[in-house]
């Protein structure tokens, strides 16, 4: 049987012009992303992650090339359709997390539900419930989202992402601003809902995170340099063991 294509983009390219100048911030990107796959995408500062995660997400069109999510070819889509689209099948997981801090996590999560305008979902309180409960928050879904950790939040936003059952979880710098303890457990959570058969694809710029994905696309100036399976996966504990045989490399913020 058939892997079911999730992401797949052809000569892709972006283009930005400044007067006279013009920025070829992506070239020709070929990529094909199935169901199942968790992928990284790594880059220098400038070599065009975040203007694929855009375009991915249909948060931005290509200047030239072809973009198919879930079989769709969203070049010709309308602002509607698009914005259609990025609620009804993708899940965004953000480094700031991008929560309402005087309202429950439970209420957070459920946000999505209430402003889809399927009419599929109008057990919201439930699912939303039932994604907290997979991202272990069961016990934390009525404390404000001030009242949690660095940790917690992010673990209620990727609950947010969960609760419409998204063809694509996508993940920009989702551990950019935890210490690294939390960023194992985050990383790992990613694991976990990938195995559960979940497709992930997680912009990262710390290599010892993206070495828990099943595969690695990097970028340089805008093209892929590299594109290939991660051999020897990272897995929490030996994250851990790494981390307590060289503690400086803690990236805990101040």
């Amino acid at each position: 049987m058939a892997l079911k294509k999730v992401i797949e983009t052809k000569k892709l390219s972006r283009v930005f012009k400044n007067g006279e100048i013009e920025v070829h911030a992506l070239s020709d990107i070929d990529m094909l992303i199935h169901e199942g796959e968790f992928v990284a995408i790594m880059g220098a500062s400038g070599s065009g992650k975040s203007t694929l995660l855009h375009i991915i997400g249909c948060l931005d069109r290509p200047s030239s090339g072809e973009y198919s999510l879930d079989n769709v070819l969203v070049n010709d889509l309308d602002k509607n359709q698009l914005a259609d689209i990025r609620n009804q099948k993708i899940g965004f997981i953000f480094q700031s997390y991008n929560l309402l801090s005087r309202t429950t996590a439970l209420e957070n999560v459920e946000l999505p539900l209430i402003y889809n305008r399927t009419g599929q979902f109008a057990n919201s309180k439930e699912l939303a419930k039932k994604a907290l409960d997979q991202v272990g928050l069961s016990d934390r879904m009525y404390h404000r989202t001030n009242e949690l950790s660095g940790g917690q939040q992010q673990r209620v936003a990727i609950a947010r992402a969960l609760v419409n059952n998204p063809t694509l979880i996508l993940a920009d710098e989702p551990t950019g601003n935890l210490d690294s303890k939390s960023s194992f457990d985050i990383a790992d959570l990613f694991v976990q809902l990938n195995n559960k058969g979940k497709t992930i694809v997680m912009i990262t710029h710390e290599p010892e995170i993206a070495k828990f994905a099943k595969r690695m696309i990097y970028l340089r100036d805008g093209r892929i340099l590299t594109d290939k399976l991660i051999e020897n996966r990272s897995t929490k504990a030996d994250a851990m063991k790494e981390l307590e045989r060289n503690p400086a490399a803690d990236n805990e913020l101040p």
